[in-house]
């Protein structure tokens, strides 16, 4: 994987903090096997003292608030400790769903290893509303809008939706072929065929909050180019 130049991710900088558009597959912080490239090692080489104030899973691309010194990182995790921060979040998933508004609190349990389960006796509370954007044949784009912040919430709360975020074969999500879309879509004999995107479809679209001198501000992340080229298929072989 080509590691991008961190200048280059930049949505919005000033003295205190950075909003990057993280790439996919790449970690927020220091995977436990060490080794790998990730965002607040990338952030340390452009600016000294850089924290990353929340986290994003591996495959998720978007908006990370990332803070350059650490009166900014405690401004930043208070707001986020006080659910003030405001997080919107772009999926693409399977079957037509009309969602208006739905809202979703179902307890989220961490059990370990990365793995997380729905548990009303022992989880913690977890909140999350949904709004459809777009309908295709086979797929919908939603709106996701987190209260809370628990790990996979927006994936583990459509999937109890029977609405899978297309890819997230974690949770019962397939990955979208164009052989599935497209009549007449022929691959060479030994050739195989790569789904369109080769993660789940979930994007961190825009992020809003305070800055240090209380000014509220509302940063949007251009989808990546694999999220880009999903959704333009969908329109022309599944609308």
């Amino acid at each position: 994987m080509k590691i991008p130049k961190f200048a280059d991710l930049i949505l919005f900088e000033n003295d205190d903090i950075i909003v990057v558009n993280k790439p996919p597959f790449i970690s927020s912080l220091d995977e436990r096997e060490g080794g790998e490239i990730n965002m607040l090692r990338l952030a340390k080489q452009y600016s000294d003292d850089a924290q990353v104030c929340h986290r994003l899973d591996k495959e998720t691309s978007g908006a990370l608030i990332i803070a350059k010194n650490p009166e900014a990182y405690r401004a930043i995790s208070m707001q986020f400790e006080k659910r003030q921060v405001k997080k919107i979040y772009h999926a693409v998933i399977e079957g037509t769903h009309v969602f208006e508004n739905l809202f979703i609190d179902l307890p989220i349990l961490n059990v370990g290893k990365g793995n997380v389960t729905i548990s009303r006796q022992e989880g913690k509370r977890a909140e999350t509303w949904f709004q459809s954007l777009k309908y295709f044949k086979h797929y919908t784009l939603v709106e996701c809008r987190p209260v809370t912040g628990r790990m996979h919430q927006i994936r583990i709360h459509l999937a109890t939706q029977r609405a899978s975020i297309a890819g997230d074969e974690m949770y019962k999500g397939k990955p979208v072929f164009l052989s599935a879309l497209k009549r007449k879509y022929h691959l060479g004999k030994d050739q195989e065929e790569l789904p369109i995107m080769k993660r789940f479809a979930l994007h961190a679209f825009e992020v809003s909050f305070k800055l240090l001198n209380g000014e509220e501000i509302t940063i949007h992340a251009p989808y990546p180019k694999d999220f880009e080229t999903l959704l333009k298929l969908l329109e022309k072989f599944d609308s």
